[in-house]
């Protein structure tokens, strides 16, 4: 398999477990901020935020997986260009409106599908580009010899 090919397919599978990880991480702490509430922007407010914050276990399966993300995106950043990581990632954005729909039953109007749509567009668009163009940063690090 020529490099370049590996390259795009490990860049692609980094892009897809922080698009997963992004996404499950913000739905978990979206349902686990939707029992504890509306947060009240006051001294006693913000303790009883923080107390029933720090023992909800879908926050910290969320925050988890958004740990998750930041390791696949550190990762994918260390040899990808920052300027395809970040819009190829935009798919997640899309992927995040229709888990709203389906798991949080929110409604979406039409407007919204259609940035949806060019969203996805502009994902294609890079997707289509390589991954890596600075040369002087594609060298792949030399392995220290057995």
């Amino acid at each position: 398999m020529g490099n370049e090919l590996r390259i795009r397919i490990k860049t692609l599978v980094m892009i897809l477990a922080m698009v997963v990880c992004a996404n499950v991480g913000d739905l978990m702490l979206k349902r686990g901020m939707t029992k504890i509430g509306a947060v009240e922007i006051s001294q006693s407010g913000l303790q009883h935020a923080f107390l029933a914050t720090i023992t909800n276990g879908t926050i910290w399966i969320g925050i988890a997986f958004l740990a998750g993300f930041m390791l696949s995106y550190m990762t994918v950043l260390s040899w990808a260009d920052y300027s395809y990581v970040m819009p190829a990632g935009a798919f997640g954005y899309a992927l995040l409106t229709l888990l709203a729909v389906i798991f949080l039953h929110e409604h979406v109007s039409p407007r919204r599908w259609i940035g949806v749509v060019l969203i996805c567009a502009g994902v294609l668009l890079v997707g289509q580009t390589r991954p890596r163009t600075t040369e002087a940063l594609a060298r792949e690090p030399r392995q220290a010899a057995a």
